[in-house]
């Protein structure tokens, strides 16, 4: 399941890198030990779901989610992870939008059930590790695609790349964003390779049926209309 993308923001290295450890079994993961730097990935809108720690110095976890959700719009959830346990704090956190509250302590299966629930609530993460859109349906643990009855073999950015799609249907992703989620942030490729793999995915797409689902908004990105897959 390693198509999907958790951030986690949280200060405690010993701690961030156990959450790192846990889960990288259902994810690829980022962490940030800086709030604000942690506040910037989030805007980049790749992440399926962050960890969010409240007490960070300098910027608190309530004014990073407060600034996602009322100036960013960002709508991926976040599970506040805090040591602060009060019916006020919960309040507070579901107010400004979390989705989940987990307080420290922790156990390691709770988290993972709780991250898991989460990413199936949001079409994220499918049963028995599948994604279904239409005719298209994903098997992220074998890492194959079927369209109605017929296989579609991709290689392994293409298998990325539509998995991306298929995780935010009709929704407007950039070449910026396919970037950095593909290939990531430092990486030293040209964005130029995004409109290659583009290209080669559309083209096995139309091989293997006579859909085309995937659209270029000219000057701001590509989306994967459902309404195409009636």
């Amino acid at each position: 399941m390693k198509e999907l993308h958790i951030l986690i923001i949280e200060d405690d290295v010993p701690l961030a890198k156990s959450l790192q450890l846990f889960l990288s079994e259902i994810a690829q993961t980022t962490v940030s030990n800086d709030g604000f730097e942690g506040q910037m990935l989030g805007e980049e809108g790749i992440y399926d779901l962050v960890v969010l720690d409240l007490m960070l110095p300098q910027i608190s976890g309530y004014d990073i989610l407060k600034h996602w959700r009322t100036e960013n719009h960002l709508s991926m959830p976040v599970l506040i992870l805090t040591a602060k346990d009060t019916l006020d704090d919960k309040v507070h956190g579901f107010e400004l939008g979390a989705d989940d509250y987990l307080t420290k302590p922790f156990h390691r299966e709770e988290l993972l059930l709780r991250v898991k629930a989460l990413l199936k609530r949001s079409g994220h993460l499918g049963s028995d590790n599948q994604l279904t859109v239409g005719p298209f349906t994903v098997n992220l643990s074998n890492r194959t695609v079927a369209v109605k009855t017929t296989p579609l073999e991709l290689n392994g950015k293409e298998f990325d790349l539509l998995v991306y799609f298929i995780q935010n249907p009709d929704t407007i992703i950039t070449k910026d964003q396919i970037f950095d989620r593909l290939w990531g942030f430092e990486s030293e490729t040209a964005i130029s390779v995004v409109e290659v793999y583009m290209s080669n995915l559309r083209k096995k797409i139309k091989k293997a049926t006579s859909l085309q689902p995937i659209k270029t908004l000219r000057n701001v990105g590509y989306m994967f209309e459902t309404e195409e897959l009636d």
